[in-house]
Formats: structure tokens, sequence, C-alpha cells
């Protein structure tokens, strides 16, 4: 499990982008600077689950556990 002192806080710009309504796993992958290939190796789930994620047509609890979790995020889902 990735520790607390990992996490980062988000730049103020992909705060604002995230305010404004982009997606969040989406903005805080970039953030973090993982391309979707780097975030899939991290995660465990294959690119096409993320791009599905970051559009907006998948929501799987597991899925975004695992997605914060190698993002150094503490997930807010299932925990």
């Amino acid at each position: 499990m990735i520790s607390s002192s990992s996490t980062r806080p988000l730049p103020n710009a992909t705060a604002t982008a995230i305010a404004s309504g982009a997606n969040v796993v989406e903005g805080a992958r970039k953030a973090r600077g993982y391309s979707i290939e780097d975030l899939s190796v991290t995660c465990g789930l294959t690119i096409n689950e993320i791009a599905k994620i970051e559009s907006g047509d998948d929501a799987d609890p597991s899925k975004l556990r695992r997605i914060a979790l190698a993002l150094g995020e503490t997930p807010l889902i299932g925990s």
C-alpha cells in the first residue's frame, strides 16, 4: 500500500480544472505526471478500463479504489 507521505496536493491549475467540471481521475493522473499507460501498469487496470472511467462511462468502486491507491490518494470509496 502507498503511504500517505507520498500523497502530494494537486496543483492549483488541476484543482481549478476539476472544480470547473474536468474528470477527477484524469486531472489527478495528469497532475501526477502519469500517462494512461503508466496508470494502467501501476493499478493493474487496462487502458480501456481507465479511458472508460475518465470518460464517465464506468464508475466501478473497486476500480476507482485501485486508481486512487496507485495515484497516492486516500480512497473514499470502500474505505
